[in-house]
């Protein structure tokens, strides 16, 4: 019988469990570094499982309808997710752009027949953050404004608080984890975007062993987009466990979230590690997945962690961020 795929979506999920046996060795890594290979998803990221399943709750819902435009802000991966299963099953895309989007991100959005917007296009929002009143929730409000007042029908999907986000993590992402372990998770490292992935898994492992070990990643505050003039931001990464940064800035998966640590990584080094691991294994990282490498090999190094199976969720590969200071060219071709 043939084997064809028909549907872009039979090609989300049961993406590759690979361990870093050539940097472990380079390193004296004496762990186990098992990365969930996400940007073998078919628009390449692990948005692609929430992109996916958030269409397809609003459908059983009966939010969404043939026709619909489809409406989200962004960072880049969830809206090129969502604008390839938006074309392959009839909807219209909107997507409000963060600054600083690397130009591939948005020449796929585009590719896929998104309409790309700046977040200052939402009304209300310039004025926001010119007199200080710019927040997470009143940009979400904004954008439900925005909606409610277009003369078709718009859908707001909102990932940051949208419970089929982490849902889906929970019910295939770690079920395909602990298949291929065997059930062996001692540490699971993720960075948090929206919170959908960490939570969603660390619920799954957890119920299965309430040992595993939670390790949360963010971007050290120099290294956060718009936080200094370094150009060695790490994207996509939002703060997870600053003290200071408000719940009202989380998404609600986050808020109260049980975790065990939380490593912050800074631009230069997720950058190096990245292409380390190009040249030792021959795996292109995107920055997140990088970051969550090098926080990964902090923990390996740890003599308890000796032997223990390190899962690490890697959102993206590196092709959209060759436009970034990440790749460097050093030597061009003339």
């Amino acid at each position: 019988m043939s084997n064809i795929i028909k549907n872009i979506e039979e090609l989300v999920g049961h993406t590759p469990l690979f361990e870093f046996v050539k940097y472990q060795e380079k390193n004296n890594i004496e762990a186990h570094l098992l990365g969930k290979l996400e940007y073998f998803n078919p628009s390449g990221s692990i948005k692609d499982r929430a992109a996916l399943n958030m269409i397809k709750a609003a459908e059983e819902k009966g939010i969404l309808h043939p026709g619909d435009t489809i409406v989200e802000n962004t960072s880049g991966n969830t809206g090129i997710g969502l604008a390839a299963f938006s074309a392959s099953r009839g909807y219209k895309l909107t997507v409000f752009l963060e600054p600083g989007q690397s130009e591939e991100r948005q020449k796929m959005l585009e590719a896929y027949g998104a309409e790309l917007k700046s977040m200052f296009d939402v009304p209300g929002v310039p004025e926001a953050f010119a007199n200080g009143t710019f927040s997470t929730g009143f940009y979400q409000e904004a954008i439900q404004r925005y909606c409610d007042a277009q003369p078709t029908p718009h859908y707001f999907i909102n990932q940051l608080a949208n419970e089929a986000n982490p849902g889906v993590h929970y019910t295939t992402t770690g079920p395909e984890i602990w298949e291929d372990t065997d059930g062996k998770v001692d540490i699971l490292v993720a960075t948090s975007g929206t919170a959908g992935t960490i939570t969603g898994l660390s619920k799954y492992f957890r119920e299965k062993n309430p040992d595993v070990k939670i390790v949360a990643v963010q971007a050290d505050v120099t290294s956060r987009p718009g936080g200094s003039e370094d150009p060695q931001t790490i994207d996509g990464i939002a703060p997870f466990g600053d003290p200071g940064f408000p719940d009202s800035a989380k998404a609600p998966f986050i808020v109260g979230f049980d975790y065990d640590e939380c490593v912050d990584v800074k631009g230069e080094d997720a950058y190096a590690v990245g292409r380390e691991i190009a040249r030792t294994d021959g795996v292109f990282l995107g920055q997140s997945a990088a970051a969550a490498i090098y926080a990964a090999t902090v923990v390996a190094k740890r003599p308890e962690n000796k032997g223990k199976n390190i899962i690490i969720a890697l959102a993206d590969n590196g092709m959209k961020y060759l436009s970034t200071n990440m790749y460097p060219l050093s030597h061009k071709v003339q």
